[in-house]
C-alpha cells in the first residue's frame, strides 16, 4: 500500500469516530512560531483520552509517524511538511486546579497562564515562565528553565497516555530531567503534571515576574517570528555569546536571520522558508567549529525532510 493511500486510510478511520476536528493537508506555518513550514498529512485535535486511544490504534495500525504540536513555540517544519499525524490536544487538556501548594494542569496549558495561576495563588517558583511561551507538556519535554528556575524544580508528577493505550503516573524520578531535555517522548503524550511550589508573598512573585518579562523584552526580538533559543548552551557556555564572539550576529540567508539583539535567535524577516532557517543553523554550527571547537547542539525540533543534512555535522 503506497504511503497516500495510508494516509487516506488513516484520516477516514480518524474522522468516523473521533470527537475532536480532523482535517487533510493542513498548513503548519500558522501554527507555529517561526511562521515557516508545510503542511501535516493529518492535523488532528484530541479532546478526550478514548480521542488519543484512537490515535495511538491508528499510528500503531499504519506505522505512521506523529508528533504533539503544542503551542509549537520550539519546533521548525520542513517546507515540506511533515508526513504523518499532528496532534493538538484540544481545551480539557488545559484545565488547571489548585490545592494548596500543588497545581494540577492540562498538558495543552500555557506556560505563562501556568505562571499567572501561580502568581495569584501565592505560590512561588514558577515566576520563571512568565515569558516562556509554549505549552506545559512542550515544557515538560524540554525541561524549560530561565533566571535559574526550571520545570525538574518544581514538577511532582506526570500523567502520560503510553501507545499501550494506558494512563500512567510518573514520578520525578523517572523523568530523566537533565539540561533542557528529559525522557518523556519515551513514554508516550503527556496528558496532565502536577506542580508542588511553596508559599510566597504574591507582591514579591509579581516584582519578579515582571522584571523577568522585561529582561526578556530587552534583549529577544519579540519583533519578528522565531522559536526561542535555538541551542543549548554548552557546559555553561552561554551559545548566544560564543555566536557573538564568532561574529554571526546578523547573518543571513534568505529571509532567515541570526538576531542582532541576541545570538541564539534566529529570526524570520518575513519571507522566509524553513529551509532558509535550517541552512542558518548549519552555517552558525559550522563557524563555532571552525572558530571555538564547540558544536552547538540545536534545542528545537526539526521535524520533515531539508536539504544539506547537518543536525548531526
Amino acid at each position: 500500500m503506497n504511503e497516500e493511500r495510508v494516509i487516506e486510510k488513516a484520516f477516514v478511520g480518524l474522522s468516523r469516530k473521533m470527537s475532536g476536528r480532523v482535517f487533510r493537508d493542513v498548513s503548519l506555518a500558522k501554527r507555529v512560531t517561526f511562521r515557516v513550514g508545510g503542511p501535516a498529512s493529518i492535523l488532528a485535535t484530541a479532546d478526550t483520552i478514548s480521542d488519543l486511544r484512537l490515535l495511538f490504534q491508528i499510528v500503531e495500525r499504519y506505522r505512521i509517524p506523529y508528533f504533539v504540536l503544542g503551542k509549537g513555540s520550539n519546533i521548525l517544519v520542513s517546507d515540506k511538511g511533515f508526513k504523518g499525524i499532528a496532534i493538538e490536544l484540544g481545551p480539557n487538556f488545559k484545565k488547571i486546579s489548585v490545592d494548596g501548594r500543588y497545581i494540577q494542569t492540562g498538558a495543552a496549558a500555557a506556560l505563562s497562564t501556568l505562571s499567572q495561576v501561580a502568581w495569584k495563588n501565592s505560590l512561588k517558583g514558577f515566576a520563571f515562565a512568565v515569558g516562556i511561551p509554549g505549552s506545559l507538556g512542550g515544557a515538560l519535554v524540554m525541561n524549560a528553565g530561565a533566571h535559574g528556575g526550571c520545570m525538574a524544580n518544581i514538577v511532582n508528577t506526570v500523567t502520560v497516555y503510553t501507545p499501550n493505550c494506558e494512563l500512567r503516573v510518573l514520578n520525578k524520578t523517572e523523568l530523566g530531567f537533565g539540561y533542557r531535555t528529559s525522557s518523556l517522548l519515551s513514554y508516550g503524550i503527556i496528558v496532565e503534571a502536577m506542580t508542588r511550589l511553596e508559599p510566597g508573598d504574591p507582591d514579591r512573585i509579581r516584582f519578579l515576574m515582571e522584571r523577568y518579562f522585561r529582561r526578556r523584552k530587552e534583549v529577544q526580538p519579540f519583533e519578528y517570528p522565531t522559536a526561542g533559543s535555538i541551542f543549548k548552551n554548552v557546559s555553561g557556555i552561554s551559545s548566544g555569546k560564543v555566536i557573538d564572539e564568532v561574529g554571526c550576529k546578523g547573518l543571513t540567508i534568505g529571509g532567515a536571520q541570526v538576531s542582532s539583539k541576541h545570538g541564539n535567535f534566529i529570526v524570520n524577516l518575513g519571507n522566509a522558508k524553513a529551509q532558509d532557517i535550517y541552512s542558518l543553523i548549519g552555517e552558525v554550527r559550522r563557524r563555532v567549529y571552525g572558530r571555538k571547537r564547540i558544536l552547538l547542539e540545536p534545542e528545537i525540533i526539526i521535524l520533515g525532510e531539508f536539504e544539506d543534512e547537518q543536525r548531526n555535522s
